[in-house]
């Protein structure tokens, strides 16, 4: 191992990290490096989209899928109505991107404006029949690659996984929630560093 890896090791297991965590954490960390360089890139989406002749871009994929809103996704929209809004916060984007998005999608004939059948005044979207059949071909074409690679796996292989999977995606979540000899070591690495650009 380099010597500058060490050095971190070293510094982490003062800090308190138990040697066998850190194997793990390292581990990890290098799985996710690679697996989030591939979702970056959507691989998947892309060669879903390339093969079924869709002349769409990710983005568009995106906010389709978010007025369409499966339930394995999206599941904070009890009376089935979305709007633009509702676009922007399942995606996690500007609303003025998510009207850009939901205008090219009705413009492409995915999806419609219609009134909300809960308040005569507000404005939802609705996928088209069109829109129904892109995203039924996608989500076909997904779950086939992803049902295809997991039949190789044990029921008991899944049913480790999927739980343990679930937990680990909170990690991020959890991370800012430092023991406090944590917290000064991050505080006295902050103001240690150089500012950039004065070096």
């Amino acid at each position: 191992m380099p010597k500058r890896e060490e050095t971190i090791r070293d510094e982490l297991t003062e800090a308190g990290i138990a040697e066998p965590t850190l194997d793990a954490a390292f581990a990890v960390d290098a799985i996710l490096q690679k697996w989030r360089r591939r979702v970056v890139k959507r691989e998947l989406g892309t060669r879903a989209l390339n093969e079924l002749g869709l002349d769409l871009d990710l983005a568009q994929l995106d906010a389709l899928m978010a007025v369409w809103a499966p339930v394995n996704e999206f599941d904070d929209s009890p009376d089935g109505e979305t709007m633009v809004a509702t676009v922007a916060d399942r995606l996690g984007i500007d609303p003025s991107r998510a009207s850009r998005l939901t205008a090219d999608l009705i413009r492409l004939g995915l999806i419609r404006r219609a009134v909300s059948q809960v308040d005569g005044r507000r404005t939802i979207l609705e996928p088209t029949d069109l829109g129904h059949e892109v995203v039924r071909a996608v989500r076909l074409y997904k779950f086939a690659a992803l049902g295809d690679f997991l039949s190789g796996w044990t029921e008991e292989e899944v049913a480790t996984f999927l739980p343990l999977l679930d937990r680990f995606t909170t990690w991020s979540e959890q991370s800012d929630r430092f023991p406090q000899h944590l917290r000064d070591r991050i505080e006295t690495l902050r103001t240690t560093l150089p500012k950039l650009g004065e070096t």
